[in-house]
């Protein structure tokens, strides 16, 4: 597997340079075209790899990518969950290189998705190929199918519809999510859960149209203090999320989670180091990893307010606005959360403004947690020693995604493998990716195929 691998290397590289390009970002229309092209592009790839069946699947967002080889019959069937859509990037803000003309520096390829997630996905087309090549099968040894869309970084809104109307085509065994981290390249730990995502958008409204300061300064209401200090009470004096009942349906992390934890290798110094934060903060009585990977959270993502940009023009503003995403874990749901985060706004903004709050509770995502003693785990665990060279340790992910969606609707487990690191700088300026990691990562997906086959 590694010796193809690293023969190979270059043209992985150059691989994901081509695939980097493409400006697939979502949720901004005039990327529409570089959706298409960058689906485009991983059929192509695909077709290429040998997968008999592949098919771009048309979605209002931005389309998705299938693509099918089963001809292992007996074997499990697996379902391969990425995406191929990457976060707007700001060129001014990036250092390294401009975001879509990707960059190799130090062992590292800059550029946006080349972590997040289109390295993933190459990862997993060349484990493909690695597997073959080693094994001299004419087809993988497990029936694989691939589902990769195009909107996961706008929430995925369409993926429930597009699993519905394709359940047929996507029944599987297992899934295969490729949307994380492996915490350090020299010490990989697996994936064992996702938290759960709600978003939310307030507006308060002070005076009817931004007022000279001068004029009336004193007794007017101020929408950007009022939003100040709602926001100086999300959290309480140990950094527990302030809404009514918020940890009511929590699940306390179980002894086996929070001894994998404790065996990671951390130290703060690294962390902050490598999260590139400043100090470590959060809820009390809980570790960071704890408080990461077991535990609901709360963060202001935006706040915007008066003249952000330019020369300042000292007045009043009459609307301030802010950007809540709250990080959920097993049992909390979307809903309930969305209803105490109602109660909670209405209860405590001021009574000398007005204001509005929108939940997209459609596009919210539920927590999963893989089932410790899923057989799989092992299977992955042992195919993670195999292309790292080590044992594996155990982790969770601090952002979320659909899994809890696709373990529903396809009555199948979700494990977790992906080639990120916490250094990678998703969503950041200079977003990165290891090219040792990503070949290691595709060498133990080469190894997992047959170790799932044996499942059988």
């Amino acid at each position: 597997m590694h010796d193809h691998l690293n023969e190979h290397r270059d043209r992985i590289v150059e691989d994901l340079i081509g695939w980097v390009r493409l400006r697939s970002v979502a949720g901004v229309p005039e990327h529409d075209i570089d959706l298409v092209r960058s689906a485009n592009w991983l059929a192509g790839t695909l077709r290429d790899t040998g997968f008999p069946t592949v098919e771009v699947w048309g979605v209002p967002g931005a389309p998705a990518v299938y693509a099918e080889w089963c001809q292992a019959p007996g074997a499990p069937t697996v379902l391969v969950y990425s995406h191929h859509d990457v976060r707007a990037a700001k060129d001014g803000n990036w250092e390294e290189t401009p975001p879509f003309q990707p960059a190799l520096r130090d062992g590292r390829l800059y550029g946006r998705g080349a972590s997040d997630a289109k390295g993933q996905v190459l990862a997993h087309v060349w484990g493909v190929r690695a597997h073959l090549a080693a094994t001299g099968r004419t087809a993988p040894a497990v029936n694989l199918k691939f589902l990769v869309e195009g909107e996961e970084e706008a929430g995925s809104p369409h993926l429930a519809g597009l699993v519905e109307d394709h359940r047929d085509r996507l029944d599987a065994d297992l899934v295969v999510f490729s949307d994380t981290l492996l915490w350090r390249a020299d010490h990989p730990a697996i994936c064992t859960s996702v938290r759960g995502q709600v978003n939310a958008h307030i507006e308060v409204y002070g005076p009817l149209r931004d007022v000279h300061s001068g004029a009336v300064s004193g007794p007017a209401p101020n929408p950007v203090e009022e939003l100040c200090r709602l926001l100086g009470r999300l959290h309480d004096d140990k950094g527990r999320v302030a809404l009514p009942g918020f940890y009511d349906d929590v699940v306390e992390p179980s002894q086996r989670m929070k001894a994998d934890l404790a065996a990671l290798p951390f130290s703060e110094q690294d962390w902050l180091t490598r999260s590139e934060t400043r100090t470590v903060g959060g809820e009390e009585g809980y570790t960071v990893l704890e408080r990461l990977w077991t535990r609901p959270a709360a963060e202001v993502l935006t706040v915007v307010a008066g003249d952000p940009v330019g020369v300042a023009r000292g007045a009043i503003p009459a609307m301030a606005s802010a950007d809540l995403g709250i990080r959920t874990v097993p049992d909390q749901t979307v809903a309930q959360v969305a209803e105490q985060l109602r109660r909670w706004v209405a209860e405590n903004i001021g009574a000398g403004v007005s204001y509005e709050l929108t939940i997209a509770e459609e596009a919210g995502q539920e927590p999963y947690r893989t089932p410790e003693e899923l057989p799989a785990l092992d299977a992955l665990a042992a195919a993670v020693r195999d292309g790292f060279g080590t044992d594996p340790g155990r982790m969770g992910n601090a952002g979320g995604g659909p899994a809890e969606l696709l373990a529903r609707t396809l009555d199948a487990p979700v494990v977790f493998f992906g080639t990120g690191l916490p250094e990678d700088r998703w969503h950041d300026s200079d977003e990165r990716v290891s090219v040792d990691v990503l070949l290691a990562g595709a060498a133990t997906l080469a190894h997992l195929w047959p170790r799932l086959a044996d499942l059988s």
